[in-house]
Parts: C-alpha cells; sequence; structure tokens
C-alpha cells in the first residue's frame, strides 16, 4: 500500500476551481485533481501558524491550548514515525525551512527518510554581510502604517531573501521545483516497493509570492516596475497596490498548479492510483487585503485563513468527483493515513479517520470544530456558524513543554526564569512538563467577541446578533476545551468560569 500527501502552506481555498465560481488564476491541474477526488467543503484548521498546524499533522491533536511555535515534544506521538516503526517507509520531501529552525527541530527525524531545500523566504542560506542602514529591499511591501517592529523584521529578512533569490541560474534553481523533482524521484524508483508514504510539501504559495518569470509575464507588464511581492502582516490601506499583490500570488498559484500536475502525472504513468492515497493540503490561508488586513496572525481568524482545501483519493473507496460536507480538521489527517495502513491510531489522537467516510459514508463525523493561535482568541464552529472568543485574560498564560525554543532561537534565560515543572497532562504520557509563563501570541487580534452566520454571510462581513447561538457556542468551547485536557487557567483567560 502506499499514500502521498502533497502539502502547500497557505493556499487559499476560496481561490481554487473546486471552491470557487470565478478563479483569478487559470489552475487546470487543481481541477483535474477535483475530477479525480473527494473534494472536503467544511476543512478548517486546528492550531496555526506554520509549525504548530505541522504538530497536529503528526499528533492527530490540537496543540495550540498548551504551546504556541514549537518542536515535537518527546511525548508526542508521531504519524511518519509510528509508520517506519511498523516497516513503512516515510519520506519527506521539502523546502520548507523552518523545519531546519529551532523551532522545528524534531520533525524530520520521526521519518525514515527526508530532503529540505534551502532558499526560502528568510532562510539564514546564502550570505550577505552588508550593512544595508534603513532601507527596505525592493520585494517587501510596505508604508507608513506598518508597524516598526514589523518594518525592522522585513528590513533584516527582506535582505535575506533577496540573497537568496540571487542564488538562482533557472526555473530550475527555484526550490518548488527541486521539492517535486526529489518526491518524483523517490516514486519513480519506489514505485513497486510494498509499503510507503511519501509527503511532498511545498513552502509555496506562502509569502514572499515569488514565481519565475514565465509565470509572472502574463499579469505584469514588462515595460513597468514590477510591484513587491511580500506583504507585511499589517492593516491594510485604499492606497495599497491590493490588485498588484494578488497578482503576484496569482502568479504563484499557476507555478504550485504546474507542479501538482507533475505528481499527478508521475501517478499517471507509473499507474499509482490502483493501490495509492492521495492527499492534498495546507496548513491555513492568507489575507490578500479581505477584510482590510494583510497576512496572519495579527487578526481575527476569518475565512480566509481558517477554512482550508482538502482533497482525498482512496483507490479502495473509489469515488472521484465527488463532495463532502463532513466537518473536519487537519487533525484527521494523521488517524487517517495510520488506518489507511491498517495501524492502531493511539488514543492520544483526538483526530477522526476519514476512511469511513470516504468508504462507507460515515456521517455526522463531529458536531464542532476549534481552532485558533496560542493566546489568541479561541474560535469554533459548528460548520454553518463562526464563534470567536476573545481573551479576556482573566489569567495568565502558560507554555507547557520540554522543548523550550521558539521559531529560530531557544528560549531566553528571563523567560525560563519563572519556569516551574509542573505534573503533565493526559497525553504527555507520565511525563512532568515545564509550565512557562508567556505573552500572547496574538493578544491584539481580537477586541471583542464576533459571531457569524456563513449561510447569510460566507464573507464575515457583519457579525450576527443572536445570544442563544453564541451561548450555544461558549458551552461546546467549554466542553472541546475538557476534552482537549485544556490548561484550567485556560477557562478564566476566555471567561468561560
Amino acid at each position: 500500500m502506499h499514500a502521498i500527501m502533497v502539502m502547500f502552506d497557505s493556499l487559499r481555498r476560496d481561490m481554487l476551481p473546486a471552491y470557487a465560481k470565478e478563479c483569478m488564476a487559470e489552475l487546470p491541474n487543481f481541477k483535474r485533481l477535483a475530477a479525480h477526488a473527494v473534494t472536503f467543503d467544511k476543512c478548517y484548521v486546528t492550531s496555526m501558524p506554520c509549525m504548530p498546524a505541522r504538530r497536529e499533522l503528526h499528533t492527530g491533536r490540537a496543540n495550540f491550548m498548551h504551546r504556541s511555535w514549537g518542536p515535537l515534544e518527546p511525548y508526542d506521538d508521531s504519524m511518519p514515525e509510528l509508520l517506519k516503526q511498523a516497516g513503512i517507509h516515510a519520506h519527506l520531501a521539502t523546502d520548507h525551512y523552518h523545519y531546519i529552525q529551532d523551532g522545528g527541530a524534531t520533525y524530520c527525524g520521526r521519518y525514515s527518510t527526508w530532503d529540505c531545500y534551502r532558499g526560502q523566504e528568510s532562510d539564514a542560506w546564502i550570505p550577505d554581510a552588508r550593512p544595508h542602514g534603513d532601507e527596505l529591499p525592493p520585494q517587501v511591501f510596505c508604508n507608513a502604517r506598518t508597524f516598526d517592529q514589523i518594518k525592522q523584521m522585513r528590513k533584516r529578512t527582506g535582505w535575506q531573501n533577496l540573497a537568496n533569490r540571487g542564488a538562482r541560474r533557472s526555473d530550475r534553481d527555484y526550490t518548488q521545483v527541486k521539492t517535486v523533482d526529489n518526491g518524483i524521484s523517490f516514486l519513480q524508483k519506489n514505485a513497486d516497493c510494498p509499503d510507503w508514504f511519501l509527503q511532498i510539501e511545498m513552502f509555496d504559495p506562502h509569502e514572499p509570492f515569488d514565481s519565475p518569470d514565465s509565470y509572472q509575464k502574463k499579469w505584469f507588464d514588462p515595460d513597468r516596475p514590477s510591484c513587491p511581492d511580500w506583504p507585511a502582516y499589517t492593516p491594510a490601506a485604499e492606497e495599497d497596490d491590493t490588485e498588484g499583490i494578488r497578482k503576484k500570488y496569482a502568479a504563484l498559484l499557476e507555478f504550485c498548479d504546474h507542479s501538482l500536475g507533475r505528481i499527478l502525472d508521475a501517478m499517471d504513468e507509473l499507474d499509482l492510483w490502483k493501490d495509492t492515497l492521495l492527499i492534498v493540503n495546507t496548513d491555513h490561508g492568507f489575507c490578500l487585503g479581505e477584510h482590510a488586513w494583510w497576512g496572519k496572525g495579527m487578526m481575527p481568524d476569518y475565512e480566509e485563513l481558517s477554512h482550508t482545501p482538502l482533497f482525498v483519493w482512496d483507490p479502495v473507496a473509489g469515488k472521484a468527483g465527488e463532495r463532502c460536507g463532513e466537518l473536519v480538521q487537519t487533525i484527521d489527517l494523521a488517524p487517517t493515513i495510520l488506518a489507511y495502513f491498517g495501524l492502531p491510531v493511539p488514543d492520544d489522537m483526538r483526530g477522526i479517520s476519514l476512511i469511513d467516510v470516504l468508504r462507507d459514508g460515515k456521517k455526522n463525523l463531529r458536531q464542532y470544530a476549534v481552532f485558533g493561535y496560542h493566546g489568541g482568541a479561541m474560535n469554533i464552529t459548528d460548520g454553518r456558524y463562526v464563534y470567536m472568543r476573545a481573551a479576556r485574560r482573566g489569567g495568565e498564560l502558560f507554555e507547557y513543554t520540554l522543548m523550550p525554543t521558539h521559531m529560530n532561537q531557544r528560549f531566553r534565560p528571563n523567560e525560563l526564569a519563572h519556569a516551574m515543572l509542573c505534573d503533565g497532562f493526559s497525553f504527555t504520557k507520565g511525563c512532568p512538563v515545564l509550565k512557562i509563563p508567556t505573552a500572547s501570541y496574538s493578544a491584539y487580534a481580537l477586541q471583542s467577541d464576533m459571531l457569524y452566520d456563513l449561510s447569510e454571510d460566507p464573507g464575515q462581513h457583519h457579525p450576527a446578533e443572536d445570544p442563544q447561538t453564541e451561548e450555544r457556542m461558549l458551552r461546546a468551547i467549554a466542553e472541546e476545551m475538557k476534552k482537549n485536557d485544556a490548561p484550567a487557567e485556560l477557562y478564566a483567560y476566555y471567561g468561560l468560569q
């Protein structure tokens, strides 16, 4: 048996042909995929952003209630590692450089083999020691409204990104191409081997929205200056070049579509559809000026961020070109892959296998899905309503971990000065864990509670007034927190007691 996961980063659901009435970009291979798979209409993230989403891809459980960005913990179940231990070769081909930073330190080793291609975004790869003063690099979209700390971050990381781009000599040097080359090479070498799992994970279409000239030429006049392609995570304004940035994203989407087509071609040529599970997914979306915001993390967790695309082909079910309206989440993918290979799903995984949904049409998989950032709003949906519960900050916020690292640095001594050892949780397998006081990841993202009725207001333009539904959602949040063994202080933090 075989399984392939094709994972993109920051892939917007509503810009794909399977979900949009009209598409800005031409995406024939995403159309082709939808015709050969089941399209899930109600898939939501759980933990955001990048590495929290990948942690739950391994563990099958929400982690944003206990931890922000960080490595896999010693007590975490890991789906690829469970495959490896069962004699199923698990290979990761990626250009997602966060895996090789401090905050992703324990992920790659869970696979049997892995490759990571350097140079995306601000990957500290090509050395450039020249001083740049206060000048912002040309690819960065920044303006007077931008928060000072983000200006400084984009200045530093923008020049690193520009140095990385300078290492390319042709389209073949794009890390997306190298990643897909690696995945296809794995398929060609191992198509006849009995059991394997391949994860082809692309950093694109994550910002900066950089793609080869051959993809941009249809969008931009070569005689005019090119617009920047790296929006900062800030409020949007009328004077922003929203159309230009969206065109940059569309060009990158078409680049991604071509890569997807190469993978689908390989499956055709190697006759893999008969015995290969295929999952195409993403970690979260990205605001491209909607709701007067750019990026992610800074704003409420609108549909553009949290409602994600998901396509699944199961060779046993054989369902193609169909749609599924079940409420599913990222945490469901680990148990789905384990169940597909006939392996037991660990008790600590809270996700639900989609195998019975695909094969037997199982209904009512879950009533509610919770999602968010550590310390940000507690969001919940039943598939129709989305309720965003703002933090009340009625108590302290803590990180629970035995791996105290952030995205690209270790916890500083002053952060650990008041750390304490606590008994741990139901999923820590008897391990005590560090309890570290911390500030909210996105304390400014939501200042008041908001309820949206997606059936009446799919664009989330007008919060609904419905006290009865809000009360129902509050009760559901408390129940979901209980299921996930949330820290006791979070109930006061969200005003639930």
